[in-house]
């Protein structure tokens, strides 16, 4: 660490920090702080070459609130925004779109790209008209100068009365971030993908209902876009809450007629969206498989493999998703988890 940048804080524990909640410790920080953004760049560069269809890096620490000479927010190097950078200057990519739906607003990957057309950031979060951590993620962020229009900020306002769920997240993706998406086209899709908006993370740290079965089913909307070049980045996720591990499908059916749909527009209606809730829930109803109880009911991940987290749990429910075929280690630094590409044509790639 440049001493010139140090900004170490004491935290009410009596430990050193970087702010007032994130845990600074000089023997092994630094080196899992650098696993994990090295094992990002890593997994994106093979996606980019072709020796991967697509994959998620299971990291830690995060790294969306981390700003160019500030850490915070848990977060020290912004993994997603460096691999961004190195598409853009080594790869030659001129669009790539970086979706955020952890709970939390990742401040830092705005500002990296505030001004920058080439990169598209699409952010859902809890906003609580910037009451909630860390503030920023108005939908009035737009970006500026070139970059204006391509910086998108789905704030989610009005509190836990109710909380936002499934339908909200099936709704924002069917009506503003995929449209928006679409017609971006993008060239590779980064998505910081942290879960502390699923069930079971309370205020002050999460208050938000969304199933790790959503989260697949949004998953499986990327994988639309950019050839399928896609890599999830674990961001947000902190425990394993029991409510995660009895997700029922079938309760998305019941909403459907439980008058979700005036909820998701109200709660839209301030990014001009045009709003089809109950036909994303249908959609997503539809995956359900026959039998009533939940792929998740006994804690462990699609994979078969015991899962220590809430993070791991939704992860593996998006490995699934995507066709991988492990979710990696979660117990060392860091790893990531991939599709093997088809084998190039011969003569092209």
């Amino acid at each position: 660490m440049d001493g010139s940048l140090n900004k170490l804080t004491v935290l009410p524990c009596g430990g050193p920090g970087v702010d007032s909640d994130t845990y600074w410790n000089e023997a092994h920080t630094a080196t899992a702080a650098r696993y994990a953004a090295g094992s990002v760049v890593e997994l994106v560069r093979k996606i980019a070459n072709n020796q991967l269809q697509n994959g998620f890096g299971i990291v830690r620490p995060p790294g969306h609130h981390a700003e160019a000479e500030e850490a915070m927010g848990f977060c020290y190097f912004n993994s997603v925004a460096i691999a961004a950078k190195q598409l853009l200057s080594e790869c030659g990519m001129r669009r790539i779109l970086i979706v955020d739906w952890a709970i939390h607003h990742g401040n830092g990957t705005q500002k990296v790209f505030y001004e920058d057309p080439r990169v598209l950031y699409i952010s859902l979060h809890r906003h609580d008209n910037g009451n909630f951590y860390p503030g920023t993620g108005s939908s009035v962020e737009c970006g500026a100068g070139l970059g204006l229009g391509t910086n998108v900020n789905i704030a989610w306002s009005g509190g836990l009365e109710p909380p936002i769920g499934d339908a909200e997240y099936l709704a924002a993706f069917r009506s503003v971030v995929m449209p928006i998406a679409r017609e971006f086209d993008p060239e590779f899709v980064l998505v910081s993908a942290g879960f502390d908006a699923a069930r079971g993370h309370e205020h002050p740290i999460g208050g938000y209902t969304v199933s790790p079965a959503c989260f697949a089913y949004l998953t499986h909307q990327l994988v639309s876009l950019a050839g399928g070049k896609l890599a999830l980045v674990l961001a947000g996720g902190y425990s394993l809450p029991p409510a995660l591990c009895g997700a029922n499908l079938p309760a998305a059916a019941h909403a459907i007629n439980g008058g979700v749909e005036a909820r998701v527009v109200s709660r839209l209606r301030a990014s001009g969206a045009t709003v089809a809730g109950k036909t994303a829930l249908a959609e997503f109803a539809a995956l359900a498989p026959p039998a009533t109880r939940h792929p998740l009911d006994d804690t462990r991940t699609p994979g078969g493999s015991s899962s220590g987290s809430a993070a791991a749990v939704a992860a593996g429910f998006v490995d699934a998703a995507l066709g991988t075929q492990t979710i990696g280690s979660i117990g060392r630094p860091a790893a990531f988890c991939g599709v093997a590409a088809p084998a190039p044509t011969r003569g092209g790639v």
